[in-house]
């Protein structure tokens, strides 16, 4: 009964999201964001495209509220998607199609047209089109019959489509319908007596609905999960501990003991508890992607306290002494066959004997006695991107799990899903299917032939898998539908990088107790719709929970960083708690630390430098900042040519168009082989990874003291902190110093002496006798956290400093493009 009633609530949600979206005129969605645009422009604020919209709060009173909240916003980014698709290269191809046939259900229209052999696979599952009886040149001159098509399916050469042109629903309210003459107009056409070849209609292809689409049917699906009020008022009533509290085996307990810090042992503790919601905030470097290997050895090795093993006897509680009158009465129900005259009627047998004896509740399972793995638990593990999970992936193929005797292992795993990298490949889902294939002997054209075939491979490596990888979005395909069994345990990575409805995804398939791993003051969710950002549904689910008060276990002992590095982001974003690991120092320390110009930190004021907007292009950049990172980078890869490698060094910045200007610049100064030297990319393109040396370039500056999304917090706390050895910030003071972070970066710089303002000519502040007279002496203290008192000017138009602590900054650990980065 629950699979039918949660497939009529899916059959419904499906409905509703095609009603509201297939009703949409696309050409009044651009026209309205284009005035939202010009209000904007104005400063004018857009309250009227907020009106009848709610800010996404902490805590919901009931189901009803959480939809009117979520609901909403989630259709303005269909909508923003919809949208921002508009000037994209395969958005702009118009194709003539044939009408071939039609049929009508559930109040829509389901035509199948003309798919070209041709094609490929342009057009998908779930692809928005639009379709017209014009081709659309001119938006000055619309035509009078154009709608939106959703595909349901391609079928040889047809695509099978779904369409609603009984009119516009208004206000998200499905039984409120105000017909337009564009879809009177289409349905006329559309059903009309005429042959094929007389029904032509223009198609352009707009966005995919996929992922967007899997988080409507989720975020609808919230009445029927478990843990619904968990969700809702971020409270657990059902708190793990005591009688509900796994434990893990003596040995597998001791190795973690000496491999894992105490926070670490702190998260691993609290799954074990069987909370039913673990909230694991990992801050850079601390060892994140370890933690979360770790809980999968206990989460599959773990067993009730009250179990008794084989070959060790866990802690069991034993109920309270019976009077020997009681003991009889058992002993006489669990061998009846014995009687008075029975001579053995004299042995007592003890609580806890191989024969019967009283429980308290919790029977034994035979499974649990005699096997290796107490029982058999089925794990999920999810990341918002493709290249987030297939981190995990590659770390659990690498290193391998820990049974409970600490013998590593590799469970079985299978990688679900599009994009996988090449290093993952051997539990991909394609590939597994492959090789079964293989094996049996059967060749491919029957296969290819016998869809039921590999539906029913794949549906048997999915059950045979202990651990199934899927992003967010994969895990709401119909591949997760069809599954016998559920999952125990679900484990998100990088969950504070995806928008709530995303984290429902995986939830609705069922499961007991959920991991969220991530860190809410790094790189956020990615939110399309400026409306839907500003009332925060790029709010995540682990943020949300947290600033409800729910209870959070933070990583606290860093691995990576330099502590001069470290300290500033310890300080600014994780109220000073972070740790640095005893040896990390030393394994740190570089010989350009003997200039104070290229010590742990060092923040370079280009306070001439301008800032310019190509034209059309929405990003900024600044070529003065540009001139001097390359001197700078070429004074240091001359003086110490181990950095001449892009594994070694990176230069950062928050606008693609200065990233773009750098990549140019490099390549006219290097050739074609730049790329090698040096690793550059935009700070969200440098999620969770690290460099020896990190350059940033901020690229604000204005008389106006305007930065821009540069203010964002999160992005600052990626942006500064990539480097273990080494981080220098390129920017103007000034400018940044209107935002109260920057600002305090900006001052602790200063207050360290730390802080250089540069003037033109650049050349003159890397003079062989400048870097002479920044030369650290063995007589200055060099030790983190010491500061100087000596207010020296260097030469070269450079206010310069001591040898004091540079501030520390932190570095993140979101990656969405590289695979083999260093979690701790």
């Amino acid at each position: 009964m629950a699979v039918d009633k949660d497939k009529l609530l899916e059959e419904a949600s499906f409905i509703r999201f095609c009603k509201i979206v297939l009703g949409w005129d696309y050409f009044a969605l651009l026209r309205e964001a284009d005035k939202e645009k010009q209000k904007e422009r104005r400063k004018k604020g857009n309250e009227s495209a907020t009106s009848g919209l709610r800010e996404v709060k902490n805590t919901y009173k009931d189901v009803d509220d959480y939809l009117a909240t979520f609901e909403p916003l989630l259709f303005e980014e269909v909508k923003a998607q919809i949208i921002q698709k508009k000037d994209d290269e395969e958005v702009n191809e118009w194709v003539m199609r044939l009408v071939v046939e039609y049929n009508e259900a559930e109040g829509f229209l389901l035509p199948a047209v003309t798919y070209a052999d041709d094609e490929g696979e342009k057009i998908s599952q779930n692809d928005l089109l639009l379709l017209s009886r014009e081709q659309i040149k001119d938006v000055q001159k619309l035509p009078e019959t154009h709608a939106f098509a959703l595909v349901e399916h391609r079928q040889q050469n047809l695509l099978r489509l779904r369409m609603f042109l009984d009119g516009e629903v208004l206000y998200l309210n499905a039984d409120n319908l105000e017909p337009r003459r564009r879809l009177l107009n289409m349905r006329r056409f559309m059903t009309s007596p005429l042959k094929p070849e007389e029904k032509p209609l223009f198609c352009l292809k707009i966005c995919s609905l996929s992922t967007i689409s899997r988080e409507y049917f989720a975020l609808r699906s919230i009445s029927s999960l478990p843990f619904k009020d968990l969700i809702l008022k971020a409270t657990d009533k059902s708190s793990g501990s005591g009688d509900q509290a796994w434990k893990v085996s003596g040995p597998l307990r001791e190795y973690f003991g000496g491999n894992l810090n105490r926070s670490q042992l702190e998260a691993v503790d609290a799954g074990l508890s069987r909370k039913t919601f673990v909230l694991i905030q990992g801050p850079p470097g601390t060892g994140k992607t370890q933690t979360i290997l770790a809980l999968l050895s206990a989460i599959l090795h773990a067993a009730p306290a009250r179990v008794q093993t084989k070959g060790s006897l866990r802690e069991f509680k034993c109920g309270p002494e019976m009077p020997i009158h009681e003991k009889y009465n058992h002993w006489a129900q669990a061998s009846p066959w014995l009687s008075c005259s029975n001579p053995r009627d004299i042995i007592m047998p003890k609580d806890g004997d191989d024969g019967y004896f009283p429980t308290t509740g919790n029977d034994l399972k035979p499974e649990v006695v005699a096997s290796s793995r107490k029982y058999r638990v089925r794990v999920l593990v999810c990341a918002p991107s493709n290249s987030a999970l297939d981190e995990i992936v590659l770390r659990l193929l690498r290193t391998g799990l820990r049974d409970e005797n600490v013998h590593t292992y590799n469970p079985k795993i299978v990688r679900i899903g599009l994009k996988a990298h090449h290093s993952v490949q051997s539990v991909c889902m394609d590939y597994l299917v492959k090789q079964k294939q293989d094996e049996s002997g059967a060749d491919r054209q029957k296969h290819g032939a016998a869809g039921g075939d590999t539906d029913s491979i794949r549906n048997a490596i999915l059950e045979e898998a202990v651990i199934v990888c899927s992003t967010l979005s994969f895990s709401g395909s119909a591949l997760f539908s069809k599954l016998n069994h559920g999952f125990d345990v679900v484990i998100i990575d990088e969950a504070a990088q995806a928008v709530e409805p995303a984290i429902l995804v995986p939830l609705a398939n069922g499961c007991k107790q959920v991991f969220l791993v991530g860190d809410p003051v790094q790189l956020p969710a990615t939110v399309i719709s400026p409306v839907a950002g500003k009332l925060g549904y790029g709010t995540s689910l682990f943020e949300r929970l947290q600033r409800a008060g729910y209870p959070v276990n933070m990583l606290k002992m860093q691995y990576r960083m330099h502590p001069e590095i470290r300290n500033f982001p310890s300080r600014e974003f994780y109220s000073e708690a972070l740790q640095d690991a005893d040896d990390i120092l030393s394994k740190t320390e570089r010989d350009w630390h003997k200039y104070r110009c290229f010590s742990p930190f060092c923040f370079f004021d280009i306070h001439e430098g301008k800032e310019s907007q190509p034209s059309g292009s929405g990003s900024w950049v600044n070529t003065d900042e540009v001139e001097f990172v390359l001197l700078l980078y070429h004074k240091l890869v001359t003086m110490y040519p181990e950095l001449r490698s892009s594994s070694q060094l990176a230069i950062i910045s928050p606008y693609r168009y200065q990233v773009k200007l750098f990549q140019d610049r490099f390549r006219d100064t290097f050739g074609q082989e730049s790329r090698k030297f040096v690793d550059i990319q935009t700070v969200d393109g440098f999620q969770g990874r690290e460099k020896d040396v990190a350059i940033f370039s901020c690229v604000r500056s204005n008389k106006e003291r305007s930065i821009g999304f540069v203010s964002d917090a999160r992005r600052m706390n990626v942006g500064i902190t990539r480097a273990k050895s080494t981080v220098l910030v390129v920017g103007s003071a000034s400018t940044l110093r209107s935002d109260e972070h920057w600002n305090n970066l900006v001052g602790s710089a200063e207050k360290r002496d730390l802080l250089f303002k540069v003037s033109k000519p650049y050349t003159t502040f890397f003079s062989d006798s400048n870097l002479e007279s920044m030369k650290v002496t063995d007589n200055l203290p060099g030790g983190p956290d010491q500061d100087l008192d000596d207010d020296t000017v260097m030469p070269g138009n450079v206010e310069d400093a001591d040898q004091g602590q540079a501030d520390n900054h932190e570095g993140d650990d979101m990656d969405e493009g590289f695979n083999g980065a260093e979690d701790d």
